[in-house]
């Protein structure tokens, strides 16, 4: 199992999560939308290509090393939520309460996971 790449993933995910959050706060302050074809879409785009492959790979992960405190669920509504995010955060209309909630409960997960697989590469 590719510890590492999945680790990468993840990293790479947070850095997106913490993006799109920074993209809304600006958004909202403006009030300006993000236009469609020149910055939602290549955002949007780059994290869905990561997000599908680190949904199965750290789903597989939890299946092969199963965990007491993230469970394969959590990958599955944490990649719908990243979905979700990316493209909302271009949208100052986006629901605040909402937006910051989904940002909250994926990084709880990516951080969670992230810091398993480092304890589990530096058992192995």
């Amino acid at each position: 199992m590719k510890f590492e790449h999945i680790y990468q993933q993840t990293v790479q995910l947070i850095q997106i999560t913490h993006d799109a959050d920074e993209q809304y706060n600006q958004r909202r302050e403006t009030g300006e939308k993000g236009d469609f074809y020149q910055e939602v879409k290549p955002f949007a785009d780059q994290a869905h290509v990561i997000l599908n492959q680190w949904k199965k790979e750290a789903s597989d992960y939890l299946i092969r090393y199963p965990k007491k405190n993230i469970h394969q669920n959590q990958i599955a509504a944490t990649a719908e939520n990243l979905e979700l995010i990316v493209v909302q955060c271009f949208f100052p209309e986006t629901s605040y309460k909402r937006f910051k909630s989904y940002v909250q409960s994926s990084l709880y997960v990516l951080e969670q996971l992230r810091d398993l697989l480092t304890s589990h590469s530096s058992v192995e």
